[in-house]
């Protein structure tokens, strides 16, 4: 069987159409009814669906479930199917190597065009991501939209900080500015592939105006600069931060580079974008016309209340090609905002990441995220803003969490009086008692493995070693 190649596949006009960008996003989303909001979103989910039943990772799941095709009408009926996640894909590669069976491809026909990554493998072995044309530059345009309407202009110089190799993220924020904006990318990648010291020295030279990627790495940078002598501000003008800040530290990023703007972003390899800030950063918007999220209890998986705090369970209604994605349990925790937005938009808004369920840590009967310390300590100016939770269970059995975090030995370190302070504030922000250990800028780096993960460890929890 021949198929078409991947450009071939392609209909760009008719993905432009569907999913609108630059102006011409902001016109059609800008005051849209609720109601014809989710016509657009039932239209694709009849086409999914479809395209589900035709995969035999969804058929086995639902038809373990008693279903068949036509229980399922529209999404008033999604909660019916099941929820899956990470450990359903790896044990679909483990039982069909070495893609699995969850991407819809015939081996006995041959196969279409296709995009093969992994992930980071930050909650353990990397796994298997397949894109088809259709599935990847809707993701594609999903981030580049995104950053345009946070404020990126053609005549942006734009670095990025994530990984490459056989990760996902790096290469398809290289496509997202390539396929959809006209700034200039510099894809620098983590410290690994460029190392910090020319990491810097790129930005002074090429005058960078913009960063992308995690912001613990970007803040790093912010201090290599210094040791360089490039003052951030002065020999480099970086205008904005678009990463994902999640529960991490605004403020000090933003000071960090000399007064730049940090915006928020939320996605996995799975799904893409799902949702980000827009230009009042007034929450991070929820991509409607392309994402269906719901937030589900972490016990039970039953949905909750707006402004309370669940799983995020992602359905892409776009990716009726490879590998489509219906139901997928993020295991990252967020809420929807209950308050209004400030820009007119119909799309519903999220707080964000505030942390990892399968992270989760239970403290004498208190649900502890460890990634919601970094909102915490943001307004501190006498810490890096780098941190790593130790959890521990004594010969009694009860569970303590140490957190170490990296001071810059201003006033009252010697006396105790900051780890006395930050012990207090962690008290009545995590409504749990924790411990404190102070230490001085770098020291955890080797515990978190900054300069060699997108994501750094925030949580070791040796009650597992």
């Amino acid at each position: 069987m021949t198929f078409p190649t991947y450009f071939e596949a392609l209909d760009t006009q008719q993905l432009l159409s569907d999913y609108p960008i630059g102006d011409a996003f902001t016109r059609r989303y800008t005051g849209m009814s609720r109601d014809e909001l989710r016509s657009i979103q039932e239209a694709q989910f009849t086409r999914l669906m479809k395209r589900g039943w035709e995969v035999p990772f969804y058929r086995r799941l639902w038809s373990a479930q008693g279903l068949e095709p036509g229980d399922v009408r529209g999404l008033d009926d999604i909660t019916r199917l099941p929820t899956y996640d990470k450990s359903d894909l790896m044990a679909s590669i483990e039982a069909h190597p070495p893609y699995g069976d969850f991407a819809g491809i015939d081996a006995s026909s041959g196969r279409p065009p296709a995009v093969l990554h992994t992930t980071s493998g930050t909650t353990g072995k990397p796994q298997v991501l397949m894109f088809g044309p259709k599935g990847r530059e809707v993701g594609n345009l999903l981030v580049a939209r995104m950053y345009r309407w946070q404020g990126l202009r053609p005549e942006d110089i734009v670095q990025s900080v994530y990984g490459h190799g056989m990760i996902n993220g790096g290469h398809y924020i290289r496509e997202a500015f390539l396929h959809f904006t006209n700034s200039l990318f510099l894809s620098a990648g983590t410290g690994i592939e460029t190392r910090s010291a020319t990491q810097v020295r790129l930005m002074a030279d090429f005058k960078v105006s913009v960063l992308v990627g995690f912001v613990d790495y970007i803040r790093k940078l912010a201090e290599v600069a210094e040791a360089e002598g490039l003052t951030p501000g002065e020999d480099i003008r970086i205008r904005m931060i678009l990463g994902h800040l999640g529960t991490e530290d605004r403020s000090s990023v933003e000071q960090a580079w000399g007064g730049a703007k940090a915006y928020d972003w939320y996605g996995v390899g799975d799904t893409g974008s799902i949702a980000g800030e827009g230009p009042e950063r007034d929450g991070l918007y929820v991509w409607e016309d392309a994402q269906y999220l719901e937030l589900l209890d972490v016990d039970d998986g039953t949905p909750v209340a707006d402004g309370q705090k669940g799983d995020m369970v992602v359905t892409c209604l776009y990716k009726d090609d490879l590998a489509p994605c219906i139901r997928f349990n993020t295991h990252d925790v967020s809420a929807y905002r209950t308050d209004d937005n400030a820009t007119g938009m119909a799309f519903r808004r999220i707080e964000g990441f505030l942390g990892r369920s399968d992270n989760m840590v239970k403290l004498r009967g208190i649900n502890v995220f460890p990634h919601a310390i970094g909102a915490l300590i943001e307004k501190r100016g006498d810490v890096t803003g780098e941190y790593v939770c130790r959890v521990s269970r004594d010969a009694a059995g009860r569970d303590e969490m140490l957190v170490i975090m990296e001071h810059r030995g201003g006033r009252g370190t010697a006396s105790g009086d900051a780890r006395g302070e930050l012990a207090d504030l962690l008290r009545r922000g995590l409504s749990v008692e924790v411990g404190v250990e102070l230490v001085a800028p770098g020291a955890t780096a080797q515990l978190t493995q900054i300069d060699v993960r997108q994501k750094p460890i925030r949580l070791i929890d040796e009650r597992k070693l």
